[in-house]
Parts: structure tokens; C-alpha cells; sequence
């Protein structure tokens, strides 16, 4: 197996903090976004940032990158074992933990004691073979105690919303492909207002179906927000470019600004230059428990790329009477 750097591949550290990885993982999918990059190596390169980011943003992930590498998934695969440990389970009777016996010595994982113990020590701890097992929230199969029986795998996907979706909330209808048994089934989620990306929704019980009787693993939905091209989110402010004209940026006047609720109208002060901002205080995105952010709009002049006979006349008689230099100091 390949190895993969998901730290090179974001452009973080190793010790990087979730709010680092976060953030470089939000420069980047907006550079590669397939919608606003349409080169040809734009859609791999964001398959693999997203990749990098779904595991990197994960702790019980990350852990477990950190300790295996590219093989970080087959440690909590269909088996749930380690690489390496192939041979392990095969020296026991049963070839899987639930109590097996060799040799005359007896493993019981019912006590916390025994071969638990020495497997929770190859993998850090954290409580053995549980009702949730060392796999946690995030695919692995998940063993109960002794004599009970094998809950279903944990399942993800992703979710892409509209930067409207993402701050409003509201119901989303969702198609998904079940990866053990291929079938289609929709489900209806529940979208809290102002989700940022990366943020996970947890559907109980809708993860894969267990045998004998065992409880359903857990669906983890991992949201995206899809590139907008008129409004882009910094933190709880949005930015939005709002082109003038250069008789509007001369002697002032009103514009248009996209918000995530319609457009409004807004005062363009005269003597304005390209690049000056205008906020609009708490028309940003929603914050919990917090007002909501600020919207930046960014004066843009722009001219025409052909030129009438009778504006090229007026911009003619401009140039040779307007006393204004800008390249001189």
C-alpha cells in the first residue's frame, strides 16, 4: 500500500491543531473546488484534500494514522485488527476476541483482565473490547462483552450544502448507497442553522445492520459547503465582490449586494477606489449562541471590454481636461 501524507497534503505539521487543519483544509477546498477550478488535476487534487481532511479532523482517525500510516484503516476494517497482527488472532481457537483458549490458558475479556488488558496496551487504551470497541465513532466493527452480540459497523458520507443550506438549516433529502449491501435507501436530515464545514451529524441506527440480533451501527455525515460565487465565508463574515461602474466610483451612488437572504441595496460613497470595503454589521453567517457575523462587500470597478463610439468620445474628452494623476505623488 501506497503511503499517503495527509499532513503534506493539507501543507500542515504533524502537531498541527484541529482549528489549523481546519482552516488550511478550508483555503484549499476552496482553491480546488471542481465548481470554481476547472483544471484537470482540480477534481483529484480535491478528492485527495477531502480524503486528508476527513481523517486528519477526526481524532480517533488521526490516532490511528499516526500509528499505522496508509494501512490506518485496515485497523479498524472488517476484522478489527492491526496491520501486522494477522497472525495474532489465528494462534487462538475462534481466531477472533470473545473469550478463546490455547495451550490450557484462558482469555476471558469479561473482566477487564487477560488478553482485554493486553490488547488495550498495543492500542493506548481506552477501555478494551466494550459495547463500543477500540473502533469508535468511525467505521470499525464494534464488539460487545462476552456473550453478547456484534453491533453493526459505523458507515459515513458526505454532505454538501449550499452556503444558504449551511446557515439557515432546515430538512435535506438524502440518497444514500449502504457500502455492505449496495442498496439505495433515502433518508430525511435534519440540518441545524449555521453548520460550518467539516461539522459531523450523527444518525443513529442507520449505519450497518448487525447479525443475530445485535444493535445497528451509526451513520456520520460529514458536511461540506459547496463554493459560492458570489458570497465566500472568513470565519462568521462574509465577503461579496459588488461591481461599480466608474462614474458610480466618481460620484457616488447605489449598488446591489448578495446576502444569504436576497439582495440589499447599498450607498456607494462618492470617490470610492476598487478594494474599498463597506459592512454591513450582523448580515454575516449565524453563530450559536452568538450575534451573527459581518458582511464585507468589496468595491470592484469595471469597464466595459468594448467600447461605444460615444463613450470612447466622453472618455477621450475626460482624459484631456481631468487634472487627477493617480501614479504621481
Amino acid at each position: 500500500m501506497d503511503y499517503k501524507d495527509y499532513y503534506k497534503t493539507l501543507g500542515v505539521s504533524r502537531d498541527a491543531k484541529p482549528d489549523e487543519i481546519q482552516k488550511a483544509y478550508r483555503k484549499l477546498a476552496r482553491k480546488y473546488h471542481p465548481d470554481v477550478n476547472h483544471g484537470e488535476e482540480a477534481e483529484n487534487r480535491f478528492k485527495e484534500i477531502n480524503e486528508a481532511h476527513q481523517v486528519l479532523s477526526d481524532p480517533e482517525k488521526r490516532s490511528r494514522y499516526d500509528q499505522f500510516g496508509s494501512a490506518w484503516e485496515r485497523a479498524q476494517g472488517s476484522s478489527g485488527e492491526a496491520p501486522g497482527f494477522e497472525d495474532f488472532f489465528s494462534q487462538f481457537t475462534g481466531g477472533r476476541p470473545g473469550g478463546a483458549q490455547t495451550g490450557g490458558t484462558r482469555f476471558d475479556f469479561g473482566d477487564g483482565s487477560g488478553f482485554s488488558s493486553f490488547f488495550e496496551s498495543l492500542f493506548g487504551g481506552g477501555g478494551g473490547f466494550g459495547s463500543q470497541g477500540f473502533g469508535g465513532p468511525g467505521g470499525g466493527v464494534r464488539w460487545t462483552t462476552a456473550g453478547g452480540h456484534q453491533a453493526g459497523r459505523d458507515h459515513e458520507a458526505r454532505l454538501a450544502l449550499s452556503i444558504q443550506e449551511a446557515a439557515h438549516g432546515g430538512e435535506r433529502q438524502v440518497t444514500l448507497t449502504d457500502p455492505d449491501t449496495g442498496s439505495h435507501r433515502t433518508l430525511r436530515v435534519k440540518i441545524p442553522a449555521g453548520v460550518r464545514p467539516g461539522q459531523r451529524i450523527r444518525l443513529g441506527g442507520q449505519g450497518g445492520r448487525a447479525a443475530g440480533g445485535g444493535a445497528a451501527g451509526n451513520l456520520y455525515l460529514t458536511l461540506d459547503i459547496a463554493a459560492d460565487d458570489r458570497l465566500r465565508l472568513e470565519g462568521a463574515d462574509l465577503h461579496a465582490q459588488v461591481p461599480v461602474t466608474p462614474w458610480e466610483a466618481a460620484l457616488g451612488g447605489e449598488a446591489e449586494v448578495p446576502t444569504l437572504d436576497g439582495n440589499v441595496t447599498i450607498r456607494v460613497p462618492a470617490g470610492s477606489s476598487s478594494g474599498r470595503r463597506i459592512r454591513l454589521r450582523g448580515r454575516g453567517f449565524p453563530r450559536r449562541g452568538k450575534a451573527p457575523g459581518d458582511l464585507i462587500a468589496e468595491l470592484r470597478i469595471v469597464v466595459p471590454e468594448e467600447v461605444s463610439e460615444d463613450d470612447r468620445k466622453l472618455y477621450e474628452e475626460l482624459a484631456r481636461t481631468s487634472r487627477f494623476k493617480p501614479r504621481q505623488a
